[in-house]
């Protein structure tokens, strides 16, 4: 087990944080350089800094299996920063390996929080960067010895011309001041704001508490190349806690670490290039910047725990609640409060500001989930042995970090099945006369208050024949096979245990997957629907909410019973004056009849058995709803009006009622304290 040092627990979740954001990082630029089949050097640099990074993060934090494998991985990249054409011989294998080692590096970090975290072994991946080092270099046998330690030789031969053009700056701290390599490495992470490129002597102070004397002895030497000018540089100095002085040296003055006193370039394979040892000083903001190639605007950004977000989200939820009590007391009821009824309105654009503030805090933008979607696509395809390209669009489209968080999992499960399943191998689509490689898309687009995804391919299309003869043998089928409409086929698909594979394979055959997109997102209020043609492709088409906490509701009465149906899910609502507008389809299912349109109607009193004396649709409202493909009208006693309610889940012991299914998504408090019911519109349309 590997024991975090107490001191250092603090430092946990930051370090977890900024060593996922860095390998998402990593993963986009190599899948980028792998399409492009090329490598340039800012992304090798790029690469080099993140690694440089994890490793020297990892080794503060004593988590020796990820900084070894860290530092293996940043020994290759030292080597093509050199000479990026020793890439050739090993560009597959390097790409293949490099991918295997940010997989390893994410599961321990995933894990590194459990108390009882026990370390992985990542020898053999170690073992194979340092061959590929030895070919790279061109040495007949690999050596480990000397794979780890080339790198530092060579920047010890490069060290006299390492620093052309950079300022120096060395700095003594207060005497008995302690920690010494922390506050060096403390420095640092604050002057990476202000500088291009930055370097030290001794190197990663902060992977050593041994440096301590070192830098006791003979001070802690920055070099760096501003950004702007040397002065910025020197203000995060003085500013700097526990320094007792500082001096700026000379262009001309010898700062290589021999000369200075300090421990050889090769100890902890650090780098003499000032770009490759900035990566140590990187914080998580400015490395996926650097990474991405760009120096643009800075911006101030802050990471807080999602925790304390969901804690602001529920208390602006209670406050609403609240504010809609005060406002709609039922003891306040005839009484003219002119000054009374303009406080409220007044409090009333606050709170709807506030929650807008709060809201747009929590809004992701879907880019992220998209580009995790390119690792599946690049692993099955190499698995497969099929070519697959990956599309997205409007991945700037902005979600609830809560959806967010909950439709990677069915992304993934669609992307799988799309190549798995519908995605021919190349020489049956070039026969099928389409292009070699296939395509895989993903296009999402704001639709009022709602999300639309949609997630398509061009292959094969769904086998109607097919799903229909697995049902049956699986006794899934609920009325005679000739009623059914491919709609409803498609939707077969979404059953627990479907599977149209006869072979269990890495991806698919289980039974298992697409009830689990459907059951995943219909937690968060969503919805699928599928479109699909005969060796055209198919379209799954996503219907997710902007968000889950709070909605804009109407409340409409049954009965002695209150619902609110979100305004997303009313197209319009209208009486019914003419008795000519209701008609009856072939199975005596009742309609209606509006501007020449048929829309099958929903008594909410008969669907919940409510009692109510307007069961005459002349009598009630109509209120149209619409659900991806499908309308229907809702019928109920009259509307109650417009009000911002707060999305309550039920409690846990209702799971067994499928209230869901019954067309109930939730219930909210409403002003005078009772309890309303939040419907469903999907639930309520695909019932039908």
């Amino acid at each position: 087990m590997s024991a975090i040092d107490p001191g250092m627990e603090a430092l946990l979740e930051t370090f977890i944080y900024e060593s996922n954001t860095m390998l998402e990082q990593l993963d986009e630029i190599l899948l980028e350089s792998e399409r492009a089949q090329n490598i340039n050097q800012e992304n090798i640099d790029s690469i080099f800094r993140i690694m440089h990074t994890v490793k020297g993060s990892s080794a503060m934090m004593g988590f020796s299996a990820i900084s070894g494998l860290g530092h293996a991985v940043e020994d290759v990249f030292f080597i093509l920063r050199e000479d990026a054409n020793k890439l050739g011989p090993v560009f597959s294998s390097l790409f293949d390996l490099v991918f295997q080692s940010s997989d390893f590096l994410k599961r321990e970090i995933e894990r590194v929080s459990d108390p009882n975290y026990e370390e992985g072994d990542p020898s053999d991946m170690v073992k194979q960067l340092h061959a590929l080092s030895a070919v790279m270099k061109g040495e007949a046998a690999p050596a480990a010895a000397a794979a780890t330690e080339a790198p530092g030789a060579a920047q010890g031969a490069a060290s006299a011309n390492a620093y052309e053009g950079f300022r120096k700056i060395r700095i003594h701290f207060e005497d008995e001041c302690q920690m010494e390599n922390m506050r060096a490495f403390m420095i640092l992470n604050q002057l990476a704001n202000c500088c291009d490129e930055i370097d030290s002597v001794p190197p990663h102070p902060e992977s050593d508490a041994s440096l301590c004397a070192e830098i006791i002895r003979n001070g802690f030497l920055i070099i760096c190349k501003p950004t702007d000018n040397l002065d910025d540089v020197v203000k995060v100095v003085e500013s700097s806690l526990n320094i007792k002085s500082y001096e700026i040296l000379s262009d001309d003055e010898d700062v290589s670490p021999a000369a200075a006193g300090g421990a050889p370039a090769a100890a902890e394979g650090g780098a003499a290039d000032p770009q490759a040892a900035a990566g140590a000083a990187q914080t998580a903001a400015k490395a996926p910047a650097a990474a991405a190639g760009g120096s643009g605007a800075r911006q101030n950004l802050i990471s807080v725990n999602q925790i304390k977000l969901d804690t602001l989200m529920d208390l602006v939820g209670e406050i609403v609640t609240a504010e809609s009590m005060v406002a709609s007391n039922p003891d306040l009821r005839g009484l003219k409060l002119d000054n009374f009824t303009k406080s409220t309105r007044e409090l009333r654009k606050l709170t709807d500001e506030l929650q807008d503030v709060v809201m747009s805090i929590r809004m992701v933008p879907l880019t992220g989930t998209f580009q995790k979607m390119n690792r599946i696509v690049r692993d099955m395809t190499k698995s497969l042995g099929k070519k697959v390209e990956l599309v997205t669009y409007g991945g700037d489209t902005e979600v609830d970090k809560t959806i967010n968080d909950t439709i990677g999992d069915p992304f993934m499960h669609m992307i799988r099945n799309s190549i798995d399943h519908a995605i021919e191998p190349p020489e049956v689509r070039v026969a099928l006369g389409k292009p070699e490689t296939g395509q895989v898309s993903i296009n999402a687009r704001n639709a009022g208050g709602e999300i639309l995804i949609d997630v398509a391919d061009d292959g094969s299309g769904l086998d109607v024949e097919k799903i229909m003869a697995k049902a049956r043998n699986n006794g899934m089928l609920t009325k005679p096979e000739s009623e059914y409409t491919d709609k409803e086929i498609f939707n077969l698909i979404m059953l627990p245990g479907f599977s149209t594979n006869t072979e269990v394979t890495e991806y698919s055959g289980r039974g298992v997957g697409m009830d689990v997109v459907k059951k995943n997102l219909e937690k968060v209020g969503g919805a699928v629907s599928i479109s699909s043609e005969k060796d055209k492709g198919t379209t799954f088409t996503i219907k997710i909410p902007l968000t889950l906490a709070i909605v804009d509701g109407m409340n409409i009465s049954v009965g002695d019973t209150t619902f609110t149906l979100p305004i997303t899910s009313i197209k319009q609502s209208f009486k019914i004056t003419d008795p000519k507008q209701v008609l009856h389809d072939t199975d005596g299912a009742e309609m209606i009849l509006l501007r020449g349109d048929c829309y099958p109607v929903v008594r909410l009193h008969e669907h919940f058995m409510i009692d109510t004396e307007k069961t005459d649709v002349m009598d009630g409202i109509m209120i149209q709803v619409e659900s991806g493909n499908s309308i229907a009208c809702l019928f109920a006693d009259e509307l109650l009006g417009e009000y911002q309610v707060v999305v309550k889940p039920f409690p846990t012991f209702f799971n067994k009622y499928n209230l869901k299914e019954l067309g109930l998504s939730g219930c909210s408090i409403l002003g005078d304290g009772s309890i309303c019911l939040i419907l469903d519109a999907n639930s309520l349309v695909s019932n039908l």
